[in-house]
């Protein structure tokens, strides 16, 4: 017997699906800082664009009683104002009208502002550190919360240059203002982070985690600092943020949840039945800032991207085994604009006491620059 079997791709429909929606992201500031809404919307899965921003639409503020404040968009989906000093006893909404003429609005919310944030801490258990927040409400108004974050840290690079290269020929570095061995690296919190005193007699939050890491991450290897935002979130607001977190951080075990309609506060006026994805939440965000030396924690050795990293000796006349012609390794290596291919940068001079430079030592980019991965430019907030 013959058994002939072939395979065909199968696109679901929800990947084949041409049906772009409108992502509506940010938060209502009710304050001094500013608020900034971005707009995107959804693409295909096999789009190659990773995102498609809503540019030009006509996005604003509105009370409950007529009172609208416009957003100043920009060229990445972004819109925003600054200093909204809103009435506590009135009700606000979004308006989104897009160049196509569709017209969007959030439901209208309370004012509900964030309590302060009481403190931020580091607690380390099982060679993990935990980045740990306090807060509470003494009018008990709010029980349900949101974080973000950004996360600051130096880096170090693997090597120290004392030399550079400006294309023709190696100079001595600039150490004050052209220093590449140490940067700053910055990230953004990229999980939902919740937590709510619902079930709480008090209003009180002790021993939240916002992020954990690992002892030996590089994170901490010299200082780290967070900035930690804090929203207060209504019982609604919670469960679309619940609802969200199960379908972009939970799916893909078998004892995961299956994926939900998520149902936000946003809808279209001009289609009803337009899917909307976004919740918008009116009210002030607590923000705190700390800083953590390496010194404050358990001693740990840093896990480093620096295990591949080698010094390579480049000689302005070397000889190849066999060789009666010299070759200039420098020129070959390090001085991009003589011909070198394999770029390196110059660490240290090789000489003897008192003689002429014969080469220098070098490393890859990756391992001397550590611009290549972050910025030499020391952040406003540091200290």
């Amino acid at each position: 017997m013959l058994f002939i079997s072939c395979k065909q791709a199968y696109n679901p429909p929800i990947i084949t699906s041409p049906g772009s929606y409108l992502v509506v992201e940010g938060v209502v500031n009710n304050g001094n800082d500013s608020t900034i809404i971005k707009l995107n919307y959804t693409v295909n899965l096999t789009n190659k664009i990773a995102s498609s921003p809503v540019l030009n639409a006509i996005v604003s503020v509105q009370d409950d009683q007529n009172i609208s404040y416009s957003l100043t968009g920009t060229t990445s989906g972004k819109y925003f104002i600054t200093n909204l000093n809103l009435d506590n006893s009135r009700k606000y909404r979004l308006s989104i009208k897009t160049i196509n003429n569709k017209q969007y609005y959030s439901d209208y919310v309370p004012v509900l502002n964030s309590p302060p944030i009481d403190s931020i801490y580091l607690s380390v258990s099982n060679n993990t550190v935990n980045v740990n927040s306090t807060a509470h409400d003494p009018t008990n108004k709010v029980q349900y919360y949101r974080w973000d974050f950004n996360e600051t840290w130096i880096i170090h690079a693997a090597y120290f240059s004392y030399f550079k290269s400006n294309g023709i020929t190696v100079l001595p570095r600039d150490l004050i203002n052209d220093n590449i061995y140490q940067c700053w690296l910055s990230d953004t919190s990229s999980t939902i982070v919740l937590n709510s005193t619902s079930k709480f007699k008090q209003a009180l939050l002790t021993n939240n985690i916002v992020t954990s890491f690992p002892l030996n991450s590089e994170k901490v290897a010299n200082k780290y600092s967070i900035l930690l935002r804090q929203y207060a979130l209504s019982a609604d607001a919670y469960s679309f943020w619940i609802n969200l977190k199960k379908n972009t951080e939970k799916l893909g075990g078998i004892f995961d949840p299956q994926p939900s309609q998520i149902n936000g506060n946003i809808h279209c006026e001009t289609n009803p039945a337009e899917a909307v994805i976004g919740y918008i939440s009116v009210g002030n965000v607590a923000i705190k800032r700390i800083f953590i030396d390496k010194q404050q924690l358990p001693f740990s050795i840093p896990n480093l991207p620096y295990s591949d990293c080698m010094i390579d000796t480049l000689l302005y006349r070397y000889f190849a085994p066999g060789a009666k012609i010299p070759v200039n390794q420098v020129n070959e290596f390090i001085n991009y604009n003589n011909g070198a291919t394999t770029i390196k940068i110059p660490i240290v001079a090789i000489q003897q006491p008192g003689g002429p430079i014969l080469g220098y030592t070098a490393s890859s980019p990756f391992c001397v620059d550590c611009t290549v991965r972050g910025s030499n430019k020391q952040p406003l907030f540091w200290k």
